[in-house]
Protein backbone atom coordinates (compact mmCIF):
# COMPACT_ATOMS: atom_id res chain seq x y z
CA UNK A 1 0.00 0.00 0.00
CA UNK A 2 1.48 3.50 -0.91
CA UNK A 3 2.52 5.43 2.13
CA UNK A 4 2.40 8.98 2.48
CA UNK A 5 4.11 11.79 5.08
CA UNK A 6 2.97 15.47 6.67
CA UNK A 7 4.69 17.26 9.03
CA UNK A 8 2.75 20.14 10.85
CA UNK A 9 5.11 22.84 11.78
CA UNK A 10 3.72 24.82 14.48
CA UNK A 11 4.50 27.77 17.03
CA UNK A 12 5.08 25.47 19.78
CA UNK A 13 5.51 21.69 18.45
CA UNK A 14 6.58 19.88 15.06
CA UNK A 15 4.90 16.52 14.47
CA UNK A 16 5.55 14.09 11.87
CA UNK A 17 2.85 11.57 10.41
CA UNK A 18 3.82 8.51 8.12
CA UNK A 19 0.86 6.25 7.13
CA UNK A 20 -0.15 3.88 4.63
CA UNK A 21 -3.61 4.50 2.37
CA UNK A 22 -5.80 1.14 1.93
CA UNK A 23 -7.32 0.45 -1.03
CA UNK A 24 -10.66 1.76 0.34
CA UNK A 25 -9.35 5.12 0.97
CA UNK A 26 -8.60 5.12 4.75
CA UNK A 27 -5.06 5.87 6.36
CA UNK A 28 -3.41 3.43 8.81
CA UNK A 29 -0.04 5.02 10.82
CA UNK A 30 2.82 3.59 10.41
CA UNK A 31 4.95 6.17 12.51
CA UNK A 32 4.00 10.00 14.60
CA UNK A 33 6.77 11.50 16.16
CA UNK A 34 6.41 15.03 17.60
CA UNK A 35 9.03 16.94 19.20
CA UNK A 36 8.63 20.50 21.00
CA UNK A 37 11.27 23.14 19.01
CA UNK A 38 9.58 26.25 19.82
CA UNK A 39 9.79 28.19 16.79
CA UNK A 40 7.43 30.92 17.89
CA UNK A 41 9.77 31.96 20.57
CA UNK A 42 9.66 35.42 21.07
CA UNK A 43 7.14 36.01 18.11
CA UNK A 44 4.26 38.03 19.41
CA UNK A 45 7.09 40.28 20.67
CA UNK A 46 9.44 40.63 17.50
CA UNK A 47 7.34 39.65 14.95
CA UNK A 48 10.57 37.74 14.02
CA UNK A 49 11.30 34.09 14.30
CA UNK A 50 14.27 33.71 16.68
CA UNK A 51 17.73 32.07 15.77
CA UNK A 52 17.15 29.26 18.31
CA UNK A 53 13.58 28.71 17.70
CA UNK A 54 14.60 28.27 13.88
CA UNK A 55 17.70 25.92 14.38
CA UNK A 56 16.14 23.92 16.69
CA UNK A 57 12.97 23.10 14.25
CA UNK A 58 15.08 22.93 11.05
CA UNK A 59 16.95 20.11 12.49
CA UNK A 60 13.85 18.27 13.98
CA UNK A 61 12.38 18.87 10.58
CA UNK A 62 15.75 17.56 8.46
CA UNK A 63 15.30 14.46 10.91
CA UNK A 64 11.77 13.61 10.37
CA UNK A 65 12.16 14.22 6.34
CA UNK A 66 14.82 11.87 6.71
CA UNK A 67 13.00 9.05 8.81
CA UNK A 68 9.84 8.93 6.73
CA UNK A 69 11.48 8.67 3.24
CA UNK A 70 13.29 5.40 5.32
CA UNK A 71 9.63 4.56 6.25
CA UNK A 72 9.02 4.69 2.12
CA UNK A 73 7.09 7.69 2.26
CA UNK A 74 6.23 8.37 -1.46
CA UNK A 75 5.50 12.41 -0.93
CA UNK A 76 6.05 14.51 1.89
CA UNK A 77 3.38 17.38 2.91
CA UNK A 78 4.91 20.27 5.55
CA UNK A 79 2.54 22.94 6.22
CA UNK A 80 3.26 25.70 9.06
CA UNK A 81 0.64 27.75 11.03
CA UNK A 82 0.44 31.18 13.54
CA UNK A 83 4.46 31.75 13.89
CA UNK A 84 5.52 31.62 10.27
CA UNK A 85 2.54 33.44 9.37
CA UNK A 86 3.35 36.30 11.58
CA UNK A 87 7.26 36.49 11.70
CA UNK A 88 8.96 38.66 9.30
CA UNK A 89 11.63 36.28 8.25
CA UNK A 90 9.40 33.67 7.86
CA UNK A 91 10.64 33.14 3.78
CA UNK A 92 14.15 32.50 5.08
CA UNK A 93 12.70 30.07 7.19
CA UNK A 94 11.55 28.46 4.22
CA UNK A 95 14.05 28.38 2.05
CA UNK A 96 16.81 26.95 4.51
CA UNK A 97 13.87 24.18 5.28
CA UNK A 98 14.43 23.22 1.48
CA UNK A 99 17.91 23.63 1.35
CA UNK A 100 17.86 21.56 4.99
CA UNK A 101 15.45 19.09 4.76
CA UNK A 102 14.66 18.71 0.86
CA UNK A 103 10.98 19.77 1.74
CA UNK A 104 8.65 22.60 0.73
CA UNK A 105 6.75 24.16 3.87
CA UNK A 106 3.17 25.84 3.03
CA UNK A 107 2.21 28.09 5.04
CA UNK A 108 -1.30 28.14 5.25
CA UNK A 109 -3.83 30.23 6.43
CA UNK A 110 -5.86 30.14 9.85
CA UNK A 111 -8.58 29.14 7.71
CA UNK A 112 -6.98 26.71 6.24
CA UNK A 113 -6.01 25.36 9.36
CA UNK A 114 -9.00 25.61 10.77
CA UNK A 115 -10.73 23.35 7.65
CA UNK A 116 -7.73 20.47 7.85
CA UNK A 117 -8.40 20.14 11.79
CA UNK A 118 -12.38 20.00 11.70
CA UNK A 119 -11.67 17.45 8.97
CA UNK A 120 -9.34 15.40 10.80
CA UNK A 121 -12.32 15.62 13.82
CA UNK A 122 -15.28 14.79 11.60
CA UNK A 123 -13.54 11.48 10.36
CA UNK A 124 -13.03 9.91 13.39
CA UNK A 125 -16.05 11.60 15.81
CA UNK A 126 -19.48 11.93 12.95
CA UNK A 127 -20.30 8.55 13.51
CA UNK A 128 -20.31 8.97 17.48
CA UNK A 129 -22.68 12.27 17.38
CA UNK A 130 -26.19 12.91 16.10
CA UNK A 131 -25.74 16.69 16.14
CA UNK A 132 -23.67 19.26 15.24
CA UNK A 133 -19.43 19.34 15.73
CA UNK A 134 -17.15 21.82 16.98
CA UNK A 135 -13.70 21.69 17.13
CA UNK A 136 -11.30 23.29 19.07
CA UNK A 137 -7.62 23.75 17.74
CA UNK A 138 -5.43 25.11 20.72
CA UNK A 139 -1.90 26.36 19.07
CA UNK A 140 0.98 27.58 20.27
CA UNK A 141 0.38 30.84 18.79
CA UNK A 142 -3.26 30.89 17.98
CA UNK A 143 -6.77 28.83 18.39
CA UNK A 144 -9.21 27.87 15.83
CA UNK A 145 -12.95 27.29 16.20
CA UNK A 146 -15.10 25.53 14.06
CA UNK A 147 -18.36 24.52 13.75
CA UNK A 148 -19.63 21.80 11.40
CA UNK A 149 -22.73 19.99 10.63
CA UNK A 150 -23.19 16.03 10.90
CA UNK A 151 -22.36 16.00 6.87
CA UNK A 152 -18.75 17.36 7.11
CA UNK A 153 -20.08 20.90 6.41
CA UNK A 154 -18.29 23.61 8.22
CA UNK A 155 -20.45 26.69 8.78
CA UNK A 156 -18.44 28.57 11.04
CA UNK A 157 -14.38 28.48 11.55
CA UNK A 158 -12.15 31.56 13.10
CA UNK A 159 -8.70 31.82 14.19
CA UNK A 160 -7.93 33.84 17.48
CA UNK A 161 -4.23 35.13 18.05
CA UNK A 162 -4.21 33.79 21.35
CA UNK A 163 -2.32 30.51 21.73
CA UNK A 164 -0.36 28.36 24.70
CA UNK A 165 2.95 30.09 23.92
CA UNK A 166 1.86 33.82 22.86
CA UNK A 167 -0.58 34.24 26.41
CA UNK A 168 2.49 32.88 28.20
CA UNK A 169 5.26 35.55 26.45
CA UNK A 170 2.29 38.14 26.95
CA UNK A 171 0.97 37.71 30.72
CA UNK A 172 3.29 35.91 32.60
CA UNK A 173 5.47 37.25 35.00
CA UNK A 174 5.74 35.03 38.08
CA UNK A 175 6.23 31.51 38.53
CA UNK A 176 3.78 29.96 39.94
CA UNK A 177 1.55 32.01 38.29
CA UNK A 178 0.06 35.05 40.32
CA UNK A 179 -3.45 35.72 40.78
CA UNK A 180 -2.99 38.92 38.44
CA UNK A 181 -1.24 36.74 35.92
CA UNK A 182 -4.08 34.52 35.65
CA UNK A 183 -6.78 37.25 35.67
CA UNK A 184 -5.19 38.79 33.03
CA UNK A 185 -4.80 36.28 31.04
CA UNK A 186 -8.59 35.19 31.69
CA UNK A 187 -10.15 38.52 31.24
CA UNK A 188 -8.16 38.68 27.49
CA UNK A 189 -9.55 35.66 26.70
CA UNK A 190 -13.35 36.01 27.69
CA UNK A 191 -12.98 39.89 25.72
CA UNK A 192 -11.99 37.77 22.52
CA UNK A 193 -14.00 34.90 23.05
CA UNK A 194 -16.85 37.18 22.93
CA UNK A 195 -16.99 37.47 19.08
CA UNK A 196 -18.04 33.58 18.79
CA UNK A 197 -21.34 32.59 18.33
CA UNK A 198 -23.70 30.57 19.85
CA UNK A 199 -22.91 27.23 19.37
CA UNK A 200 -25.82 25.08 17.62
CA UNK A 201 -28.20 22.91 20.02
CA UNK A 202 -26.74 19.51 21.42
CA UNK A 203 -23.38 20.50 20.01
CA UNK A 204 -20.64 17.88 20.54
CA UNK A 205 -16.89 19.85 21.63
CA UNK A 206 -14.04 18.10 20.32
CA UNK A 207 -10.61 19.49 21.48
CA UNK A 208 -7.47 18.78 18.87
CA UNK A 209 -3.55 19.03 19.76
CA UNK A 210 -0.81 19.12 22.09
CA UNK A 211 -2.34 21.02 25.11
CA UNK A 212 -5.22 19.04 24.93
CA UNK A 213 -3.64 15.53 24.70
CA UNK A 214 -1.41 16.61 27.34
CA UNK A 215 -4.30 18.03 30.04
CA UNK A 216 -6.00 14.26 29.80
CA UNK A 217 -2.38 12.73 29.89
CA UNK A 218 -1.79 14.67 33.34
CA UNK A 219 -5.42 14.36 34.43
CA UNK A 220 -5.04 10.63 34.06
CA UNK A 221 -1.38 10.27 34.70
CA UNK A 222 -0.85 8.06 30.97
CA UNK A 223 2.80 8.12 31.38
CA UNK A 224 4.61 7.48 29.01
CA UNK A 225 2.09 8.33 26.25
CA UNK A 226 -0.02 6.66 24.89
CA UNK A 227 -2.31 7.45 21.59
CA UNK A 228 -5.24 4.72 22.08
CA UNK A 229 -5.45 5.79 25.43
CA UNK A 230 -5.80 9.34 25.07
CA UNK A 231 -7.45 9.81 21.25
CA UNK A 232 -11.45 9.94 22.18
CA UNK A 233 -11.24 10.57 25.87
CA UNK A 234 -13.30 13.50 27.56
CA UNK A 235 -12.69 16.52 30.28
CA UNK A 236 -15.59 17.52 32.00
CA UNK A 237 -15.76 21.45 33.05
CA UNK A 238 -15.40 20.33 36.87
CA UNK A 239 -12.13 18.20 35.77
CA UNK A 240 -10.81 21.19 33.68
CA UNK A 241 -11.65 23.92 36.74
CA UNK A 242 -9.81 21.90 38.94
CA UNK A 243 -7.08 20.65 36.97
CA UNK A 244 -6.42 24.53 35.74
CA UNK A 245 -6.57 25.66 39.87
CA UNK A 246 -3.99 22.94 40.04
CA UNK A 247 -1.37 23.79 37.51
CA UNK A 248 -1.45 27.22 37.86
CA UNK A 249 -0.56 27.10 41.36
CA UNK A 250 2.42 24.96 40.65
CA UNK A 251 6.20 25.93 40.01
CA UNK A 252 7.18 25.05 36.80
CA UNK A 253 9.40 22.79 38.06
CA UNK A 254 7.15 20.75 39.87
CA UNK A 255 4.71 20.61 36.57
CA UNK A 256 7.46 19.56 34.59
CA UNK A 257 7.27 16.38 36.83
CA UNK A 258 3.78 15.19 36.64
CA UNK A 259 2.96 11.70 35.22
CA UNK A 260 1.93 12.48 31.56
CA UNK A 261 3.54 15.68 31.41
CA UNK A 262 6.15 16.84 28.48
CA UNK A 263 8.54 18.32 30.15
CA UNK A 264 9.24 21.38 27.30
CA UNK A 265 5.77 22.36 27.87
CA UNK A 266 5.18 22.93 31.47
CA UNK A 267 5.89 26.38 30.90
CA UNK A 268 3.21 26.78 28.51
CA UNK A 269 0.64 24.36 29.89
CA UNK A 270 -1.04 26.90 32.42
CA UNK A 271 -1.95 29.26 29.64
CA UNK A 272 -3.16 26.54 27.28
CA UNK A 273 -5.26 25.30 30.05
CA UNK A 274 -6.53 28.70 30.93
CA UNK A 275 -7.49 28.75 26.58
CA UNK A 276 -8.70 25.46 27.06
CA UNK A 277 -11.67 26.13 30.39
CA UNK A 278 -12.56 29.78 28.95
CA UNK A 279 -13.50 28.08 25.54
CA UNK A 280 -15.64 25.49 26.62
CA UNK A 281 -17.21 27.86 29.33
CA UNK A 282 -17.73 30.70 26.05
CA UNK A 283 -19.62 27.95 24.49
CA UNK A 284 -21.79 27.18 27.25
CA UNK A 285 -20.73 23.53 27.55
CA UNK A 286 -19.87 21.23 29.62
CA UNK A 287 -16.56 19.27 28.50
CA UNK A 288 -15.21 18.57 25.68
CA UNK A 289 -14.02 14.96 23.80
CA UNK A 290 -10.42 14.75 23.18
CA UNK A 291 -8.64 13.82 19.95
CA UNK A 292 -5.34 12.77 19.32
CA UNK A 293 -5.42 13.33 15.79
CA UNK A 294 -5.45 16.82 14.86
CA UNK A 295 -4.27 19.23 11.57
CA UNK A 296 -1.81 16.42 10.09
CA UNK A 297 -4.54 14.15 9.85
CA UNK A 298 -6.48 16.65 8.25
CA UNK A 299 -3.72 17.74 5.84
CA UNK A 300 -3.18 13.59 4.51
CA UNK A 301 -6.48 13.42 3.62
CA UNK A 302 -6.21 16.84 2.06
CA UNK A 303 -3.18 16.29 -0.17
CA UNK A 304 -3.17 12.48 -0.55
CA UNK A 305 -6.12 11.05 -0.21
CA UNK A 306 -8.35 9.19 -2.76
CA UNK A 307 -10.05 12.30 -4.19
CA UNK A 308 -6.80 14.16 -4.07
CA UNK A 309 -5.64 11.00 -6.16
CA UNK A 310 -7.86 11.39 -9.08
CA UNK A 311 -7.14 14.77 -9.70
Amino acid sequence: MPRFATIDVGTNSVLLLVAERTPEGRFEPVLERAEITRLGRGVDATRRLSAEGMEATLSVLESFAREAREAGAQDIAVSATSAARDASNGPEFLAAAKARAGVTVEIISGQMEAELSFAAVHADFASESAGPLLVLDIGGGSTEFIYGNPAGHVDFRHSFDVGAVRMTERFVSSDPLSSENRARIQAHLRDTFKALPPPPPDAALVGVAGTVTTLYAVQHAIDPYVAERVHGGSLSLGELTALVDRLCQMPVEERRTLPGMQPKRADVIPAGALILLESVKALGLEGCRVSDRGLRWGLLAHRFGAGAARS
